[in-house]
């Protein structure tokens, strides 16, 4: 019910735009997170737009350099990365879930099948 799309190969210091569409569901009732999982490491969370009140949560992440943003006329949630860099190779999942944003993975109930970033010059 979520579908990625975008990433792939890219360079150094290139920006890239990634989305999530939501196919069936209401979109504007769901708050929508980001994960990467790196190679060899855990996934982890990169953002999270929460549809209630507009808010977009970044964690670690550097603000600025990952921006997340919604158009909910196209039913999409987008995670722009600026100026990337190798440690952001990895495979990019968006989720879902009803009401707000947690930084738990097991509540998160939709998953999209994941998009591969290779950061390579």
């Amino acid at each position: 019910q979520l579908d990625q799309s975008g990433g792939g190969l890219v360079q150094p210091g290139d920006s890239l735009k990634l989305s999530c569409k939501f196919s069936t569901l209401t979109s504007d009732l769901y708050a929508v997170a980001w994960f990467r999982q790196a190679p060899g490491k855990e996934r982890e969370g990169v953002s999270c737009h929460d549809s209630l009140n507009g808010n977009v949560n970044y964690g670690g992440f550097q603000k600025g350099r990952f921006v997340t943003s919604r158009d909910s006329a196209q039913h999409t949630v987008y995670l722009e990365i600026n100026g990337v860099k190798p440690e952001d190779t990895g495979l990019y999942y968006c989720a879902a879930k009803y009401d707000y944003c947690s930084p738990k993975e097991s509540e998160y109930r939709y998953w999209g099948q994941g998009t591969q970033v290779t950061v390579s010059s």
